[in-house]
């Protein structure tokens, strides 16, 4: 799982069971995906100066290569390098956790300062590698970031390719074809580091609004 360190006991096992979230079906053995409650993860998130769930350690921005919906190769970490950066995994056949979380990071972009909108990137990786090929990636990832200033950016790879870059970036591996993923979102500040992740919850849209501008150096 993740490296969700600083929780309490409680805490850290609703984040491990939030973590790897079943689209749709639930998890492999059928049971509904769980999620963190939210008043667990405001009460910790109280303590770290972060809507969302501080890190502890930070974790440095990831180092992999995939391909990007053009065809060419993207270096994650020389590519987003000094720019705050919202990264997560999951596919576009995903029917409850991918929409909306890309909902939800639309709708917080739509809110922060136009400096921090300008500065700051987005980044799905697929672990779909048999149906989300660059076209599919492209066409799914457009209903989310029309009137954004920077289109967001999907990446796809071989089945080796994509769980490199989920060990790199210290989230859970996906499981059944890509359909059981980390539901983690990671933000990377100017620092080139994650101090702060975001699961599911009702609020959010919220959370990455205020959490932006905190990693984002823009004055």
């Amino acid at each position: 799982m993740s490296r969700l360190r600083g929780a309490g006991a409680a805490l850290a096992a609703a984040v491990l069971l939030a973590t790897l979230a079943g689209c749709g079906s639930g998890g492999s053995d059928g049971s509904p995906a769980a999620s963190a409650s939210a008043s667990e993860l405001n009460d910790h998130a109280a303590g770290s100066g972060y809507s969302g769930l501080g890190l502890d350690p930070p974790q440095p921005r990831p180092q992999f290569t995939l391909t990007d919906t053009a065809g060419k190769a993207f270096r994650f970490g020389a590519d987003t390098a000094g720019k705050p950066t919202l990264l997560f995994f999951g596919y576009t056949t995903c029917p409850d956790v991918c929409p909306t979380t890309l909902a939800d990071i639309a709708n917080a972009l739509r809110e922060v300062p136009e400096a921090v909108r300008q500065a700051t990137r987005v980044v799905f990786v697929t672990t779909d590698v048999k149906h989300d090929t660059a076209p599919v990636l492209k066409s799914y990832l457009a209903k989310f970031d029309p009137g954004l200033p920077n289109r967001f950016i999907g990446l796809w790879g071989s089945q080796s390719e994509v769980d490199a870059a989920q060990v790199a970036a210290h989230v859970t591996l996906a499981e059944d074809e890509g359909r059981t993923h980390s539901s983690e979102v990671l933000l990377y500040g100017t620092d080139d580091y994650a101090r702060v992740a975001f699961l599911q919850s009702t609020n959010q849209a919220e959370q990455v609004a205020h959490d932006l501008p905190l990693v984002a150096d823009t004055k």
